[in-house]
């Protein structure tokens, strides 16, 4: 115990990478850092969240579990079809974020700040947008009221500049999944019909044992496949969103 007691105990010089306590400046640089890498990390996930991504996701899930497919397409394949598909939705968005905000930024004609706030103004123009053609803007005065902690009346209009991004953004996800969910309502109608036919169809022949998943599965899909499915389901999602 006295020897392993006595062996010195070494510590890494971080000199070099952390700047001393009395340096303000060195130090508010390594906050600046912290918190930038930080906002990086979560940003991937923030920008879904501020895009047409859920949407689109969400209306193909809820299309494979109409079809009965179960894990066919894979989620992999969806997800990496509402990426490519939101990419596509969000150019108009994205060209004008890169025009007024990223370009004069790299050329040295705003500052930091300024970029990032005109960016943020293309993005709330977006979300306002799909809430407004969505008529979910009772969401925005759900959220605000929690961020301004007071009751709105019915008769109040807030103006869009008056609410946070941070009270615009739920409240921006719950109106795209409304409108998924109206979308996959609409998706599901015709495959359900389907299944209640092939359902009345064993009943009268006396099968009631056989699953009539597993007989209206083939007819499902030769149905979506005659109708182009997929190419009507991509075009609804592309139109519903405002970009």
């Amino acid at each position: 115990m006295s020897a392993a007691a006595a062996d010195p105990i070494y510590v890494p010089d971080l000199s070099r990478v952390l700047p001393a306590a009395n340096d303000r400046t060195a130090l508010s640089s390594s906050l600046q850092i912290v918190v930038l890498l930080t906002i990086l990390a979560i940003a991937p996930s923030i920008l879904l969240m501020m895009t047409a991504f859920t949407r689109i996701l969400v209306v193909l899930i809820l299309l494979r579990q109409a079809l009965g497919t179960q894990q066919l397409p894979p989620s992999q394949v969806l997800t990496g079809l509402a990426m490519f598909m939101t990419f596509l939705v969000m150019a108009p968005t994205g060209q004008r974020i890169n025009e007024r905000a990223l370009q004069p930024y790299l050329d040295g004609r705003l500052d930091q700040l300024t970029a990032i706030d005109l960016a943020n103004q293309e993005l709330r123009g977006f979300m306002f947008a799909q809430i407004r053609a969505a008529g979910n803007e009772q969401d925005v005065y759900l959220m605000h009221e929690y961020a301004v902690q007071r009751s709105i009346p019915e008769n109040e209009t807030i103006d869009e500049h008056d609410v946070s991004t941070a009270a615009l953004i739920p409240a921006f996800i719950l109106s795209e999944m409304k409108t998924a969910f109206l979308i996959g309502f609409r998706i599901y109608l015709p495959f359900l019909v389907i299944d209640l036919v092939i359902a009345t169809v064993l009943v009268a022949m006396g099968m009631m044992m056989l699953p009539p998943v597993l007989i209206s599965l083939p007819f499902k899909l030769l149905l979506f496949v005659l109708a182009d499915g997929w190419h009507l389901v991509a075009g609804a999602l592309m139109a519903s969103v405002h970009a």
